[in-house]
């Protein structure tokens, strides 16, 4: 059923229809919408659900890792500084190897405090065993939501999924969706069927101390799974097909790419902003394409370096930086090529929510015509970068 709908509520509905078992959140902007919806689909008996009100983040990822290791699907979001505050929890839950589904709606980072959208808080925590997913419109965000569950329960897998929709770009604009019937979720997603879980008649423990004759084994697991991963979601993606008649999951997805001399690499929704540029540049005969990374962990490096064997350059745009070196996007999609490979460029773009507009995309194209860039900001205001800016 086609609906239009704010991308909050329609993750929320996604989340309902997925039917767990306990949902703990705490508020933070501007994820908040999702949650405040789901409080009302508890409230109102719209969901059989428990929803656990908690004072922190810290808490609301504490409580959901419980909950999922007695056996329950479980749900949480939150955003930026709530995400980090989580941080320690989210390294014990995918260590714990606990199934858990989170929506991210990136936000930028403070200091300065700042409630607009990047991408920086999520991959602040890219080393932390979780699956992430990156979506470009509300319709991605729905659909993976869905599929999280799906890929994270896999008894295979176990291990949690966090799919991040842009702030504000995403989690407050209007959309029209494909809204999915209860009846085809339930046949693509089954109920939760633990493979190992607290139970007072076969007492088990989690988190316990992993001292140096295991830990390095244990970390291998996680490696491996995550490696194995890049086979099953566009399996995942392809049985959601199936089911619903629409594209599913995949790991990379290329737009215009069969004959692209130049390629952009990106995430997100921006990439909606980079399809439109490209559209115009077809049209002046311009041999211009995308490669829209979903998957940002696993990384996937054999996808990525096949899409863009054919181009010549490689411009990659981040919506995030690692301080002190580049773009991580940027990194880690230079290091999939030979020194033979295509020139890949590096841009850094939309920090704090900064518009990344048509201008944009065609600056940075321009520049990648004079140079090789390993870190060029893109839109700064040279007004601001006085000496007394940096003190």
């Amino acid at each position: 059923m086609r609906e239009f709908i704010e991308g909050s509520y329609a993750v929320a509905r996604a989340v309902k229809l997925c039917k767990p078992g306990v949902i703990s959140a705490y508020p933070i902007t501007p994820q908040t919408h999702i949650v405040e919806r789901l409080a009302d689909f508890v409230a109102n008996k719209e969901i059989n659900c428990q929803f656990v009100n908690v004072e922190s983040e810290h808490s609301a990822a504490s409580v959901v890792l419980g909950a999922c290791a007695t056996g329950v699907r479980v749900f949480t979001a939150t955003s930026s500084q709530g995400l980090i505050y989580m941080s320690e929890v989210l390294f014990n839950i995918a260590g714990m190897r606990l199934p858990i589904v989170m929506v991210n709606a990136n936000r930028a980072l403070s200091a300065p405090i700042n409630i607009w959208n990047d991408q920086q808080d999520a991959i602040s925590l890219r080393d932390s065993g979780w699956i992430q997913v990156y979506a470009e419109n509300n319709q991605d965000a729905l659909d993976y939501t869905i599929q999280a569950y799906r890929i994270a329960e896999n008894h295979k897998v176990m291990l949690p999924v966090m799919v991040n929709m842009d702030g504000f770009i995403l989690t407050h604009g209007m959309e029209t969706v494909d809204m999915p019937e209860q009846n085809l979720v339930d046949k693509f997603l089954p109920a939760y069927n633990a493979p190992y879980k607290l139970d007072v008649e076969n007492p088990m423990s989690f988190g316990l101390l992993g001292d140096p004759s295991i830990y390095l084994e244990a970390r291998y697991a996680v490696q491996k799974t995550l490696e194995d991963l890049v086979t099953l979601i566009p399996a995942v993606g392809r049985d959601f097909n199936s089911v619903f008649g629409r594209k599913g999951i995949d790991l990379v997805e290329g737009y215009r790419l069969e004959d692209a001399k130049v390629a952009i690499v990106a995430m997100g929704s921006v990439c909606g902003t980079i399809k439109d540029y490209i559209d115009q540049e077809r049209e002046k005969g311009k041999q211009i394409g995308l490669l829209k990374v979903i998957t940002y962990r696993p990384f996937p490096k054999e996808e990525i370096a096949k899409a863009l064997e054919n181009a010549s350059k490689v411009l990659v745009l981040d919506k995030a930086i690692s301080l002190g070196n580049e773009g991580p996007l940027f990194t880690e999609v230079k290091s999939v090529f030979s020194a033979k490979s295509p020139k890949v460029s590096g841009f850094v773009a939309g920090l704090g929510g900064r518009d990344i507009t048509l201008e944009t995309i065609k600056e940075m194209v321009n520049i990648s015509k004079k140079e090789q860039p390993r870190c060029k900001f893109l839109n700064l205001k040279q007004e601001l970068l006085k000496e007394e800016f940096y003190v």
